[in-house]
């Protein structure tokens, strides 16, 4: 029975497949993600954050939460926004979605 155990492990060994053939595909999977997950959303980022620096006093913006606004004064890292006559709103930039 011994013999047996010790036959079946060494006929098994030999039809292992190498390292090389086990870390190829992990690294193709790493590969994938980062060209259509990581690198997209960086991009993304790179884009919001020169819209960001962009603004200035008299633009109008949206915010994430929808509200629409001038912008009345810029600070380093939040903006006075202009909602209504005479409602002033501070919010933080990177709260800005877009112009309008």
């Amino acid at each position: 029975m011994f013999s047996l155990v010790q036959n079946a492990y060494a006929a098994g060994g030999a039809g292992q497949p190498g390292m090389m053939t086990q870390i190829i595909p992990l690294v193709l999977i790493v590969a994938v993600f980062y060209l259509f997950l990581i690198l997209p959303q960086q991009k993304q980022k790179k884009k919001h954050r020169e819209f960001i620096e962009s603004l200035k006093r008299g633009d109008k913006v949206i915010t994430s939460s929808g509200i629409y606004g001038t912008i009345v004064k810029v600070n380093e890292r939040d903006l006075v926004v202009e909602i209504a006559d005479n409602v002033n709103i501070k919010i933080i930039k990177d709260n800005i979605i877009s112009k309008y």
